[in-house]
This record gives structure tokens, sequence and C-alpha cells, in this order.
């Protein structure tokens, strides 16, 4: 099936090739630069870029070489992931080694990058390249948040150039201007503006980071430069020089922020085992995250809305070179890429597709469709309409390792602590015992009891039961009866009275309410009774009364005929004319 659609699609694109202007993409080549990714891994990174496609005729002409199907496929889409790809950081991670900086009289920064002046510092910035892991997140209109790993690394890009003064003669006297030192001596990384990591000075710098226990935080990259210049004063005395020098001296410090969400998974999954053997398994976390696996060999999988593509910061397309006299933008050798997630219209799946595991519920936040936050270029499948988070989803499923449970986020490498929820994970699920019967009836109506109780214990089955409520997430639903196209629930004692006036059978379905909202929940159990007026001696009574009532006028005519024959006679009915 997948072949089939990977057919389908590398034929329309070659048709969308015929009629569509060739555009050079800004990103580089698939295949062309040694950044730790393979081409096939390469060519799925640019969901930004102009999905303009090719023919591998023309592709060859063009460039000399072939490309591999994936190539061939991100040439005229954008390719998505069911979880965080390792291909955007170990891309950012080698990019970043060609971020070169100026001289002393140069300063390079991209054009969104802050610029500080001082007396002798000019152009001067630091600002942030990318923190990885982490994912940015498409949650709603105005709702884009960037999570990241609570161990990471920031990159950082720090540069300034040196103004130094021109120097001057006056008469006897010469000043001269020379710079002797110029450094960032120390790059710090600060969470609320708490230090927490720091390096010696760098024009890149790396900063690892460990945050424990927060939730959200704004990170500052912070830069302290340092210029020493050396002034010389010439004064001609006579026949003799007077040389006085004097060393001036600038410190800037300069900065760069980004707010984040620190991304820390606890998990808290709930079981139920179901009579036949099977397992039941939920898991809830406030944030989004992508998924879990049920076995060890990790062959049985669920995943909630959220899938992912990768793309650069255009932000970092273009460089600006600033000196004295002029500045020029020039087009950048390094690129930081990130990961997204964004509401899938494809929902929730659990895998394998046919004989998998079996999603019994999900539940979250209602929200409208990012849609708008994707930005251009970039074609996936994300909802166009309201969606639901998917912040719990609940399986039933053969087998289930809970050794095993593996839950994963929608940041690379975080996964989450598994967490016993305090009133305990296990769920009881029990076998339920419907009956109903016939508890009076006379020729018009019957009346039904109907009664439930616990299989096990033979205890009453109270519907809309408060004692047994205890939701793990969503809207909790009470559990009811139906019979005769009604609903109906049970009282105290786990009975229920249903009036009925039409004969015929009747089937009673017990609904029970989910085991994810209650405890002891129940599986469904259906009885069924039969109810016509012939039922009873009454209704018997009833029947022939109402039947010999309908044929008072057959009697009526009958009795009528025969008496007309006696009078006329048998002589006078089949007498003939002579």
């Amino acid at each position: 099936m997948e072949q089939r659609e990977l057919s389908v699609l590398m034929a329309v694109l070659f048709v969308t090739s015929l009629v569509t202007g060739i555009v050079t993409a800004s990103p580089p080549r698939p295949g062309t630069e040694g950044n730790g990714l393979s081409e096939n891994e390469s060519a799925t990174l640019w969901s930004r870029d102009a999905d303009n496609y090719i023919s591998q005729e023309e592709y060859r002409q063009r460039y000399g070489d072939e490309r591999t199907a994936i190539h061939q496929l991100a040439n005229g889409t954008d390719i998505t992931f069911k979880r965080p790809p390792a291909t955007a950081a170990t891309w950012t991670r080698n990019d970043f080694e060609d971020l070169d900086a100026g001289d002393s009289d140069t300063s390079v920064h991209p054009p969104h990058a802050s610029l500080e002046d001082g007396v002798f510092i000019a152009d001067a910035h630091a600002t942030v390249f990318a923190v990885q892991p982490s994912t940015r997140g498409h949650l709603e209109s105005g709702e884009t948040p960037l999570y990241i790993a609570p161990n990471g690394t920031m990159r950082g890009f720090v540069d300034y150039r040196v103004r130094v003064p021109n120097g001057s003669s006056s008469g006897n006297r010469t000043v001269e201007w020379s710079l002797t030192n110029h450094e960032i001596e120390e790059v710090r990384l600060q969470k609320d503006g708490e230090t927490i990591a720091r390096t010696d000075g760098s024009h890149t710098p790396a900063i690892d980071y460990q945050i424990d226990d927060d939730w959200s935080a704004t990170l500052t990259l912070e830069a302290e430069i340092h210029v020493r210049l050396k002034k010389t004063i010439r004064t001609n005395v006579g026949n003799s020089t007077d040389v006085d020098v004097v060393y001036r001296e600038e410190t800037r410090n300069v900065s760069d922020s980004i707010d984040v969400e620190i991304y820390d998974l606890s998990a808290y999954p709930y079981y139920a085992e179901y009579p036949n053997g099977d397992a039941g398994v939920a898991i809830f976390q406030s944030r989004p995250w992508q998924g879990y696996t049920l076995t060890d060999e990790g062959n049985a999988s669920v995943r909630g809305v959220w899938r992912f593509y990768t793309a650069r910061n255009t932000n970092w397309d273009t460089l600006v070179r600033s000196n004295r006299t002029d500045s020029a933008e020039v087009e950048s050798d390094a690129l930081p890429v990130y990961v997204h997630a964004y509401p899938s219209r494809i929902g929730p799946r659990a895998e394998p597709v046919r004989d998998g595991p079996e999603i019994i519920d999900t539940w979250g936040t209602e929200r409208p469709s990012p849609l708008g936050t994707i930005g251009e270029n970039v074609n996936i499948e994300v909802v166009n309409q309201s969606y639901e988070t998917t912040y719990g989803v609940a399986v039933r499923a053969e087998n289930v390792d809970r050794e095993a449970l593996h839950v994963a986020g929608i940041v690379r490498g975080v996964n989450a602590s598994i967490v016993e929820p305090d009133a305990g994970s296990e769920r009881q699920l029990r076998r339920s015992n419907l009956t109903v019967e016939v508890l009076q009836q006379n020729q018009s109506q019957a009346t039904l009891r109907i009664e439930l109780r616990d299989n096990q214990t033979g205890a009453p089955i109270v519907l809309n039961d408060s004692a047994r409520r205890y939701p793990i997430g969503g809207s909790p639903r009470d559990g009811y009866i139906t019979i005769a196209n009604r609903e109906v629930e049970t009282n105290v004692s786990g009975v229920a009275i249903v009036t009925i006036t039409e004969p015929g059978i009747y089937t009673a379905r017990y609904h029970p309410g989910s085991w994810l909202g209650h405890n002891p929940a129940y599986v469904s159990d259906t009885a069924t009774a039969r109810w016509h007026p012939l039922g009873t001696i009454d209704g018997w009574f009833a029947f022939i009364f109402e039947v010999g009532w309908q044929f008072i006028p057959f009697f009526v005519m009958f009795y009528a005929g025969s008496r007309l024959l006696r009078m006329l006679g048998p002589e006078d009915i089949f007498q003939r004319d002579p």
C-alpha cells in the first residue's frame, strides 16, 4: 500500500514539474555537505523550501548526479515523522561549525540581531543560534512554545567590531590610536536572571545546561566583550619629543533571550484486566507527548495526535557584514534546523494497524487549529479545524508488559518518568449480570423488572453512583441500561422498573461507564424478556371477547339468512316456469 501511494505521489510530482518553474532553494542541496547526515536524511530537513519538483532527467542534466527516491520525493513535498527525528540536532551541531565571525574591523550578525554600540565597541551582539534537543509546538494561533530538554546545549553567535579613533595632529602635538587587545572574556547562560552555566569567551559558544524542577523559563545568552586601546601623545619640545601613553578600556555586556518550556515529563498510568484476559492501559500527561509502547520489543504502540516535521530558522538565511563605512548582506553558511510538532489530521493511531492495540478513548483540551502558525512553503496534513490535544490515551491490547512500558515525549530523547497515582494504578474491571423479567401484566401493558448485579460478588450495581466514580481524565460517563428505546438507571438495590404497552421481545443492554471513570468498572451484558397479552388468563378472556365482538355481524347475517330460507321454503326457491 505504501509503495502504491509513493508511486502515485511521484507521478503527481512529475506532472507538477512540467508546469512549475525551477526555483533554487535556500538550503544546500542534499548530499553536498558533510554535516553528519546521509542524502536521504538531509533531504527531509527542509520543510520551508520551495517544493518545485523537477524530473530525474532534468536533475541529472542540471547537477550531473542521481537522486535517491527519498530525495526525489522531498523535492516536491514535505516529509513528516511519527516521532521527533535526530536529524535536526545533528545538522545544527555540524553546520554551526561553519559560522565565522569577522575581524576587529568587521562585525558579522544575522539581520534580526539586537546590536549595541559603546564608545569603542560597535555593532556588538550575542544571538541565540539554537537550543537543542528541542521542539517547537504548534498548539494554536498565538501559542507556539519552544519545548526544550532539561539537559541540552545552547549555541550562540557573538561578534563586534572595534572603533579605533582616527589620529590627529595639531601644531607640535600628535595623537595616535592603536588597538592593543580585544576579546570576548566570558559567555554566560542565565535562567530568569540567574547564571546557570558559563564558558570561556568565544564567538561561537556552545554551553551545556541542566535545568531541574522548572516548568517555564527565560534563557539568556550573555557575552562580556572587552577592548583595550592605546593612545600615544607625542609633543615636540625643541629638539626633543615627549611621549605620553594612555590606555583606554571598555567592557560591554550584550545578550539575547528566548522564552522556553522545560519539557520534563511525568506520566501517570492506569491498568485494567478484562475478563477475557485482555489488558487495558491508560496514560495521561498534562503536556503534549508522542505516545507509548506496550512491549519490550516495541512492536505494539500507540501515539496521539502529534506528528513532526523539520525546518530551518529562516532568520539565519543571510548574515550582515558591517564595517566602519558600509554593510553588506551575504548568504549564511550556517542554518539552524528545528523540530516542529503539530496536530495531524491523521489523528491518534495504534500499531500494528489490523491486529494491534485498540484505542478505546482519548481526552485532552479542545483547541482551535494552529494552521496559521505553520508558515509558508510547509505542506503538511495539519488539522484545519478544532482538535483535541490527546493528553490522555487509553488502549485495550492482548499483551502488555508493564515493566517495559515506554512513554516518549515530543522532544527527542525525553521520555516520561512513570509515576504511580496516589489512588493506585490498578482498576477493577468485572463481569456484570443483567436479568429482566415480567413482573406484572394484563391485556394492555406489562411491567418489567430489570436487575443489574456484580457477577462475582452478587452486589447490586448502582448506576450514577458517585462512590464508584474515579475519573482518570476527560469527562466521565455514567453507565445506563437501554430497553424499549429508552435509557434507565438502577436504584440503590440495582433494580429498575419499566412499563411497556406494545407486545414483543424486549432486550435490555447494559452500557457500562468506562473503567477510565469508575472503579470498580464492569463489562456489558444483555438480557431478554417476552411479553404478549395472551400470556395471561385475563388476556385470553379479553382476546376471546374481542374476537367474539368482531364476529357479531357475521352471526347476525347468518341468522337472518337461515330465517329467510325457512320462510320461503325450498320449493319456492327452486320452482321453474312451465
